[in-house]
């Protein structure tokens, strides 16, 4: 059996949000080393502040401020912080109910250990050195002993000086991908400059690319099968969105393509005419990279247009 493929990958974009006038108040909040709750229609404080009320569903906008101290009410070690995580080093993460709210706040606790945590345990704020406006203000939560350090359940207009009305937060997703052995088939062949399917034992389909099972039927699949090289594009979209780091000038043309002896349509970048001239039905080959893995477009062939009744059924 070939080897099966594995690599590392990485999803990461930043998401950017406005904010309302309670998260606005929250975060801007943090930044002066002020910690807002709202409070609801029957009384509780919520703590981080919601703009509704998840009980009723209504709409709350009273600030409360409650204290930078409180206990924790369950916990967790973590042995091995990740990249971006609190702290460097091994610690906790609690969920606090800050001293005057009825909620508790997730977050981490700077421990020696898992022997110095316990619920019931007091806490207390430990503030960043430099804030800026957003939950990192908390640097994490440290042990304290002690009463609530400042008084909690005043009513607060939420209003400060230069107020943070937006945020940009990093999402990122660390894995390893194993493409499976139809699909490191496929890969590898690729790289060999051939496209290679596999074929149903009970339908009969071809399947590009191959995924290890028929989608139809469900059952293993693992004769292979050369397609292409040439194919039929069957439907088709314009790009007119100019996408990072991708140097192809707009518009340009991506399409379905049905390549000659598979029963499922693939999606691939069409180069070698203009984009209003791309149609249903044209018959196109891979331009492939120099040293590449995977084509780089398709072109047409200049062979005549295939007739829809050949590729009707892989629209």
């Amino acid at each position: 059996m070939p080897e099966v493929l594995k690599a590392p990958l990485v999803v990461e974009f930043p998401f950017t949000r406005s904010l309302g006038p309670v998260q606005s108040a929250f975060l801007t909040g943090l930044r002066e080393r002020v910690v807002l709750g709202v409070r609801t229609g029957d009384g509780r404080t919520l703590v981080p502040p919601v703009e509704y009320d998840p009980v009723t569903a209504e709409e709350i906008r009273d600030l409360v401020e409650v204290a930078p101290t409180g206990t924790v009410t369950t916990w967790a070690w973590n042995h091995e912080p990740r990249r971006g995580q609190p702290l460097d080093t091994p610690f906790a993460w609690v969920l606090v109910q800050l001293d005057g709210a009825d909620t508790g706040m997730l977050h981490a606790l700077d421990a020696p250990g898992p022997d110095a945590v316990h619920t019931g345990m007091r806490v207390r704020v430990r503030w960043a050195g430099e804030r800026t406006g957003a939950i990192t203000d908390i640097a994490c939560f440290e042990p304290y002993e002690g009463d609530p350090s400042e008084p909690t359940g005043q009513v607060h207009d939420g209003r400060f000086e230069d107020m943070v009305t937006g945020i940009v937060a990093p999402a990122r997703l660390d894995y390893v991908y194993s493409p499976g052995r139809a699909q490191s088939a496929y890969i590898n062949a690729l790289s060999e400059q051939r496209t290679v399917g596999e074929r149903c034992p009970s339908c009969r389909k071809v399947y590009v690319p191959p995924r290890g099972a028929c989608p139809t039927c469900g059952v293993a699949t693992s004769e292979q099968v050369e397609v292409g090289p040439g194919g039929t594009v069957t439907t088709y979209c314009i790009v007119n969105i100019k996408a990072k780091n991708l140097d192809i000038e707009v518009p340009y043309v991506y399409a379905h393509i049905a390549l000659d002896g598979a029963d499922l349509a693939l999606h691939g970048r069409i180069g070698g005419i203009p984009y209003d001239q791309v149609r249903m039905g044209l018959r196109v080959e891979p331009v492939w990279t120099a040293g590449g893995r995977y084509p780089d477009h398709y072109r047409p062939t200049g062979e005549p247009d295939a007739d829809y009744e050949m590729y009707k059924e892989l629209l």
